[in-house]
């Protein structure tokens, strides 16, 4: 027997991860010194609240969760006989991984008979909520962890993703995408396009002038890419931008059909931290990342 566990990082919301079976681990997010934990501080998420709060200037932080907070999570599993799958958030994008690897040595000292398995996403929030959503559908069906590694292997390269962003000051404060230049944000209307790579690490492959130009792209690089797109869910995700996730869709049906199994999703606030309000971004199923 075992259990699923992911991280607020992936945009699970407590309600899905119910849906599921998921276990949530709560990656916080510093603003002015206050330390907030997603779903342990507060109940539900006001992405609008939130992103307000950097717009009207707030520069947030965000930090690794300890090794004994690590042990909180797990243990009771152990300790009650069930083995962990961690479908979780990058580990290429932060220290928290190497807090966790500790955890688990020093669990499995006392608890060597039970098994933790990961599957790094190789992403944060769109991306990885649709692999969460994935490995969610094939524990609901009974499959074993094993079987769950086996598809991973092959498939979390397959889902891609690509966004932009409007203020480029977050991405230069967190220092999270490689290829950026802090300059570019000085020019007026420019957005960079950013996708996660293999190594799942953010980096920025091009440049548009404007939103729509930049919708434009995202909506290019499905077509280009997209790999039985029908059966699998398209995932858009914004930062407290209702008008670009419409002109998003409608650009998106327009030329590739109404018929497109899409599903929307708020920016977590770890990972809004770092690319800041107004984001625009989809995630696929492609031939490639």
């Amino acid at each position: 027997m075992y259990v699923i566990f992911t991280d607020t990082d992936t945009d699970m919301t407590p309600k899905e991860a119910e849906k599921y079976g998921y276990h949530l681990i709560s990656m916080p997010y510093s603003i002015d010194g206050r330390t907030t934990y997603p779903y342990v501080d507060f109940d539900e998420f006001d992405p609008h609240a939130f992103y307000q709060q950097l717009r009207d200037g707030a520069l947030p932080n965000t930090s690794a969760i300890s090794e004994e907070q690590y042990i909180q999570y797990f243990e009771p599993f152990f300790a009650e006989g069930k083995d962990i799958l961690y479908v979780h958030f990058s580990r290429a994008m932060s220290a928290t991984f190497e807090n966790m690897d500790r955890a688990v040595a020093r669990l499995k000292e006392e608890y060597p008979e039970r098994s933790f398995y990961t599957v790094d996403t190789k992403g944060i929030s769109l991306v990885s909520l649709n692999i969460v959503k994935e490995v969610g559908d094939m524990y609901l069906a009974g499959r074993t962890p094993q079987d769950i590694l086996v598809w991973a292997e092959e498939e979390v390269d397959r889902f891609a993703v690509y966004f932009f962003a409007d203020d480029l000051k977050f991405f230069h404060h967190s220092g999270r995408v490689s290829g950026l230049s802090a300059t570019m944000g000085t020019l007026l209307g420019i957005r960079p396009i950013i996708y996660m790579d293999q190594e799942g690490k953010m980096v920025s492959i091009g440049k548009e002038k404007g939103r729509r130009k930049a919708i434009d792209h995202l909506v290019s690089r499905v077509e280009e890419l997209g790999d039985n797109i029908r059966d699998h869910r398209i995932l858009i995700g914004a930062a407290d931008n209702q008008e670009i996730i419409d002109q998003l869709v409608e650009e998106l049906t327009r030329r590739l059909g109404p018929d497109l199994p899409i599903e929307l999703a708020d920016v977590n606030p770890t990972a809004g931290s770092h690319c800041g309000p107004d984001t625009m971004g989809i995630c696929f199923h492609a031939v490639h990342r």
